[in-house]
């Protein structure tokens, strides 16, 4: 969620406030989207009544010729680096750059395949870890665009194998529990870990620990450093198109009528 939307939740609070303080009546929204997705097509702006401030956000968005930053985040689910990494960088980060940076999330980590009746994967951090691995993959197999705030959301919990249903149902009321254990427990999970190490695999240079980031595909020292300190900055200076206001710290006017 960008800093326009935030600003655009507070207002809808405060006309809840005043209406009820003033004794009227109004019926319950009838939008069952989170407020990051309020923006994110025409028919849910108009099912939540945010067109017209959609409208503005959209407006002082980048040029949408220019790629963004690719940034891919290959971790474990119980390593407190990784969880420390997408809580206090990752994910503010992409709340506030979200227009010009993509993420990709590969849990999976310094995880092995094996040959095992019980499980074809053993973990770093044991068994957790490797259900929690295949509990936020098939997150992001089945939510889209809910899946980033969902695994933000468990990792910042104590227990991040026990936070998945609770996340889920609060970011992506829509997706069953009943369809992410069908996944955990049946073949998809296992494909889905199958492709992530692959994926791991396939890095050059291999990585020797985790959070392992890359920028646009490619990994170097000095970006990791940067990224560990100030990923926001470094985002900003990797995009090569106009810098949003959010990176420039300009002021942005939006054309507002009153009556």
């Amino acid at each position: 969620m960008n800093m326009k939307l935030s600003g655009l939740i507070v207002v809808f609070l405060l006309l809840c406030v005043e209406r009820r303080s003033s004794g009227m009546s109004h019926p319950k929204p009838s939008c069952s989207y989170p407020p990051s997705q309020w923006c994110r097509s025409l028919e849910i702006a108009i099912a939540c009544k945010v067109q017209k401030q959609c409208m503005e956000v959209n407006a002082t968005r980048p040029n949408q010729s220019v790629p963004p930053v690719s940034v891919t985040l290959y971790y474990e689910s119980l390593c407190p680096e990784s969880r420390s990494f997408i809580t206090q960088q990752l994910f503010p980060t992409w709340t506030m750059l979200q227009d010009i940076m993509t993420v990709t999330l590969v849990p999976y980590g310094n995880a092995k395949e094996i040959q095992s009746a019980n499980s074809p994967f053993s973990c770093q951090h044991g068994e957790p870890e490797c259900r929690g691995n295949m509990i936020e993959a098939c997150i992001i197999h089945l939510t889209s665009h809910s899946a980033f705030q969902i695994i933000n959301c468990m990792e910042s919990s104590a227990d991040v194998v026990s936070a998945a249903r609770p996340c889920v149902q609060l970011y992506a009321p829509s997706v069953s529990w009943s369809s992410v254990n069908s996944c955990v427990t049946g073949h998809t999970g296992n494909q889905l870990m199958h492709a992530h190490a692959a994926m791991t695999r396939a890095l050059s240079p291999p990585h020797t620990h985790v959070p392992w980031v890359t920028f646009n595909g490619e990994f170097s020292e000095e970006n990791e450093v940067k990224a560990m300190s100030s990923l926001f900055s470094l985002v900003c200076q990797l995009y090569k198109g106009v810098k949003p206001p959010v990176c420039t710290g300009a002021t942005v006017r939006l054309n507002r009528g009153f009556c």
